[in-house]
């Protein structure tokens, strides 16, 4: 009898451990369930809060607070939409197309005026050198280049050509002679044929 009893009795524990497991689920319901309740009811609250600051709110204020609350990005998007704004003034412009100077046409024994393709003003010289192609900035001390040799010409000076020599792939230079200019007529230089109107 001894073992009905022991068994009788784990019966009726394991009863109470079933009971007591349920009461406890109706329990974590109920407070799960209160839970979800809440956090709806304050969902709700904070979206109609937040539609009620919209419809009331001004939006100077709404700035100004934004300010307050993260200057960085505040600034920083002013600074952004300034940099836009520049950059729409300066990447516009006219349609007007850049005036090209139109390429003479050379024949030897014709006679030109010299006008520098990138000089401007009256006081603007064509370079003369004494072979052509050369650099003129390197290949003459400014001494020899200078004095009394007619080697920078006003713009302006009739001249005659002599010969046409092409050199580093396309570029011409012309053999000319000085024509009008006092002291330097019948002197002989090669400029490129750029400067030939």
């Amino acid at each position: 009898m001894s073992n009905d009893g022991n068994q009788n009795e784990s019966i009726d524990s394991v009863e109470d451990v079933v009971e007591n497991l349920k009461d406890a689920a109706e329990k974590v319901a109920d407070t799960v369930s209160d839970a979800a309740e809440d956090v709806v009811e304050a969902v709700s609250d904070t979206i109609e809060d937040a539609v009620e600051t919209v419809e009331e709110g001004n939006v100077v204020s709404k700035i100004m607070g934004f300010k307050e609350s993260n200057p960085k990005v505040f600034f920083g998007a002013i600074g952004g939409l300034l940099l836009v704004i520049v950059f729409m003034l300066f990447s516009g412009g006219s349609n007007n197309p850049i005036p090209s100077r139109k390429a003479v046409n050379l024949a030897i024994g014709n006679t030109y005026t010299l006008k520098g393709v990138n000089s401007y003003g009256d006081n603007a010289k064509i370079r003369l050198v004494a072979v052509p192609g050369s650099m003129a900035a390197y290949d003459e001390s400014e001494k020899e280049g200078n004095e009394g040799t007619c080697r920078h010409m006003p713009l302006g000076t009739k001249v005659k050509l002599l010969q046409i020599q092409e050199a580093f792939g396309g570029a011409k230079f012309v053999e000319l002679e000085i024509l009008d200019s006092g002291e330097c007529t019948g002197r002989k230089g090669w400029a490129t044929a750029n400067n030939l109107n």
